[in-house]
């Protein structure tokens, strides 16, 4: 039986979270427009017209859920989740592995679009987190999925990995049908060439692969077969990545048998390939390599003791001042132990200072900032200062630092006792650093500190009594030691020969002299030093001067033009957009 009601919209009445499902009647009096803008007043005589409000966004949502008789929700639909169901979807770590790899080949293509290295230190940088997932099976199955079957470099790297069975997922170009205008399109987008950089991204993964499993020899005879390919290609966006090559195959060496610093070390047979690499890369401006091969020779040199080569190359070469970061800090550090071992510790006081300030803080490179501040502590007794303790106490150096603390506190004192049993109980360690050699140096310094403290304690004290307290086998030895500190200007004194005894002068205000201004001297420079580090190391955009050079010569050709009009009386006043008053 139809309803008497008169039919106001549509068959149903709309929704209404707030209102139920009522419609709303707005008479002339009605209220100013709703909140929500889409309600009117309307007023046509005296008509009365009916506005349905629209349902606002989460509506539905907002109302509360209708409760069964038990209290519990009541939930419709098959949106009921069991809670084996409701666990996070499990994700293939295979597949997973070889995605993260097949990610970074766009950013290798990108870099030798753009011609920008920075994608291809992106790259180089996520190698970390593969790192941990790299089995030859994931190598294999990349390989397999980025190149056709014809291709030589994908059978090479598959035979270096021993995989060259695997079957190929993608088609050659030979074998594929083109049918149609669509299938010819694609078979263009299949043939797309593989980049020699995706070749090497790759290598660098295998080789990574062998360091890790400790496979050398293997690791070894095919980075040589890297360093040729490379050297054949002369591309600039391989710079980065033929770096981490070479770098690569100087590990491998060193670990290969003989160890150095034995003469007939593998070390030792890849020089020439190196310095052969280092000329090349001088000549094609290769400012990655360069570098990353000079640090790399240093620490060939230096494994088999051989200082006066190391020197002459520094002397030989220079240093790229555009150079990462990283590549900096490690060419200090080895340049600081060359003048350690050469007797020219302020020098390599300056080069581990820096390189030790230049080191990353990542967690990641602990330990080489250990290595460097342990060599940088040794210099500094050797240079007769004594470290601060603070160093030892910073969380990251605590530990390893320990035997030197004991070191350090037996030069502060000048025990010549305690000097040698830390020695006796640390001397594998120190000879694992490689501090040995200059630690033994120390001995004249520990007398020399305990001249000093005596100096400082006494007015006047017997070559005797020093001989008893430095343990020194004569007193002929106490004498010759308390006459070349003197003269060296440890200590301020005067030796009686006669009576035997050594009477000291009376100490002076240290703010008198010109030290306290050297100190702040060397501070300023460090300072300043690090501002022009770091004002070199910004990135500007590429052109852009001569993006404003071309706007400024724009605007001074249109000046030229605007004048050029209002001499010839083309332009007035009013053109020009401006109010101009009458003087």
């Amino acid at each position: 039986m139809p309803s008497k009601t008169p039919h106001t919209n549509g068959d149903k009445p709309v929704e209404n979270g707030v209102n139920g499902t009522k419609d709303v009647e707005m008479k002339d009096d009605a209220p100013a427009p709703l909140k929500g803008g889409k309600g009117k007043k309307v007023k046509e005589g005296d008509e009365e017209m009916t506005v349905v409000v629209p349902p606002s966004k989460g509506s539905k949502l907002s109302a509360p859920p209708p409760k069964d008789t038990d209290g519990d929700v009541v939930m419709d639909g098959p949106e009921e989740i069991n809670g084996d169901d409701a666990g996070a979807v499990q994700i293939d770590p295979v597949a997973k592995a070889v995605a993260d790899i097949k990610s970074n080949f766009p950013l290798l293509e990108r870099a030798v679009t753009l011609f920008d290295a920075r994608f291809s230190l992106r790259a180089l940088r996520s190698i970390s987190s593969i790192r941990k997932r790299l089995t030859p099976d994931i190598l294999a199955q990349v390989i397999a999925e980025t190149y056709p079957s014809t291709s030589p470099a994908a059978k090479s790297l598959l035979l270096a990995i021993d995989r060259d069975y695997v079957s190929f997922t993608k088609p050659a170009a030979t074998e594929m049908e083109i049918d149609g205008e669509s299938k010819g399109k694609l078979a263009k987008k299949e043939q797309k060439e593989i980049i020699p950089e995706v070749d090497i991204f790759l290598g660098i993964l295998i080789q990574i692969y062998f360091l890790d499993n400790k496979i050398n020899k293997m690791g070894a005879y095919f980075s040589a077969q890297l360093t040729e390919e490379i050297h054949s290609l002369n591309r600039r966006t391989l710079d980065s990545l033929s770096a981490r090559v070479y770098f690569y195959w100087s590990l491998f060496c060193e670990q290969i048998a003989p160890l150095p610093p034995s003469p007939s070390s593998p070390v030792v047979a890849i020089r020439p390939d190196l310095l052969a690499a280092l000329r090349t890369a001088v000549l094609r401006k290769d400012i990655d390599t360069q570098s990353t091969v000079i640090v790399l020779l240093l620490r060939n040199y230096l494994s088999t003791s051989h200082i006066a080569q190391a020197d002459l190359l520094v002397s030989h070469t220079k240093f790229p001042e555009n150079a990462s970061n990283n590549q900096v800090a490690r060419y200090l550090y080895y340049l600081g132990r060359i003048r350690a071992i050469q007797l020219r510790y302020t020098e390599a006081h300056e080069h581990l200072t820096a390189a030790t300030r230049k080191a990353p803080s990542s967690p990641s490179a602990a330990g080489f900032t250990q290595t460097a501040t342990k060599l940088l502590l040794v210099v500094e007794l050797l240079m007769g200062d004594i470290p601060e303790r603070a160093t030892f106490r910073l969380a990251s150096l605590e530990r390893a630092l320990q035997p030197y603390l004991l070191l350090v506190q037996a030069v502060r004192v000048g025990m010549l006792g305690e000097f040698e049993n830390a020695i006796k109980q640390h001397g594998e360690t120190f000879r694992r650093d490689g501090t040995y050699t200059l630690i033994l140096r120390l001995r004249q310094n520990v007398i020399k500190t305990g001249i000093r403290m005596m100096s400082l304690s006494y007015s006047r004290i017997s070559l005797r009594d020093i001989c008893i307290r430095l343990k020194l086998e004569s007193e002929e030895s106490a004498e010759y030691i308390v006459a070349k500190a003197i003269r060296d200007g440890v200590i301020e004194a005067s030796l009686d020969r006669e009576r035997g005894f050594m009477k000291s002068k009376e100490v002076g205000d240290v703010y008198a002299t010109r030290e306290p201004g050297e100190a702040f001297h060397d501070r300023i420079r460090a300072c300043l030093s690090l501002h022009d580090e770091s004002v070199k190391a910004m990135r500007f955009p590429m052109n852009q001067h001569r993006l404003e050079l071309k706007n400024a010569q724009e605007a001074r050709e249109r000046e030229r033009e605007m004048a050029k009009e209002i001499q010839d009386g083309d332009l007035d006043e009013d053109d020009l957009g401006g109010e101009f008053e009458g003087m």
